[in-house]
């Protein structure tokens, strides 16, 4: 049958045929053929939440200043488990704005990420992180400072006007 729904030309079934001799059969194609033509038309082949997920990840780009990209991560990975993406899959954005304002909200949680961000920026570089502590001044070469992430969390917040 023709994708018309006609029947369709022989010399078109030869064709076919011919230019199937040297392919290899997977159970993809399997799949393919079971659901008809055009059955994928019109959809998107990743779900909805993956499209999410890879969204939230562009806004991180678009608006956290993160020359590393360490604290960018971090924070990918803490969205793409959440609860706020999940509630927000049609707007992956507004459930970044708000997770970077749950973060702005608590100095624990804000430290957290910073730790986060020095541990992973540590591993991206094979070098040791430094990681800061209470009472003593951070380390001229820590990327990732309490007052750094602050700023840049702040500052992606007005950036993206959320």
């Amino acid at each position: 049958m023709s994708s018309k729904g006609g029947p369709q030309d022989p010399s078109d079934e030869d064709l076919e045929r011919e230019i199937r001799q040297g392919r290899k059969f997977t159970p993809e194609e399997a799949i393919g053929r079971l659901a008809g033509p055009g059955a994928m038309k019109g959809a998107s082949a990743i779900s909805r939440q993956q499209e999410a997920e890879n969204a939230v990840g562009v806004w991180l780009a678009a608006n956290i200043t993160d020359p590393a990209g360490a604290l960018r991560a971090v924070l990918h990975r803490y969205l793409k488990a959440s609860t706020l993406l999940l509630d927000h899959v049609d707007d992956p954005s507004v459930a970044g704005a708000a997770y970077l304002r749950q973060i702005l909200a608590s100095e624990q949680r804000l430290r957290e990420i910073v730790r986060e961000a020095d541990a992973e920026w540590g591993r991206a570089m094979d070098e040791r992180p430094h990681f800061e502590r209470e009472g003593i001044p951070p380390h001229p070469d820590d990327p990732y400072t309490a007052d750094s992430v602050r700023k840049a969390l702040d500052d992606a917040l007005h950036r993206s006007r959320i």
